[in-house]
């Protein structure tokens, strides 16, 4: 949690009433950490239907482009397939679409925001 007040809080100005919610308590929450055991990423999972939601994928500044990001959503995908679920859907910031596209994820619709921040809703069928 301390993790994602950093990213989202202090960096990117979200409020901290819509950082956190009701989901956080029923979701899987994913973790990665350094070698020294620090949590440098994180992200979560959460149920809806046939689909999992990846949500509030954070990684540490400090380690953004070292591939923490890529190994959590392998790890989401994952637990997404033994979880049942059929897709891992996601509302990716408008700066990181080409990052999730890159895992297989696909737009739809048109830009939202959320947050005070551009996202567009991607989606990525579970193998």
């Amino acid at each position: 949690m301390a993790l994602r007040h950093r990213v989202f809080c202090d960096e990117q100005g979200v409020p901290e009433d819509l950082e956190r919610d009701a989901h956080d308590g029923d979701a899987l929450h994913l973790v990665a950490l350094d070698a020294s055991g620090a949590v440098v990423g994180t992200c979560r999972l959460v149920r809806r239907g046939p689909a999992m939601v990846l949500g509030r994928m954070a990684v540490e500044r400090a380690a953004r482009g070292g591939g923490v990001g890529a190994r959590l959503l392998d790890l989401a995908h994952a637990e997404a397939a033994a979880a049942g679920a059929r897709e891992v859907e996601l509302h990716a910031q408008a700066g990181a679409v080409a990052f999730y596209a890159r895992f297989g994820y696909a737009a739809e619709g048109p830009e939202f925001e959320e947050a005070g921040i551009p996202h567009r809703l991607m989606r990525r069928a579970v193998p």
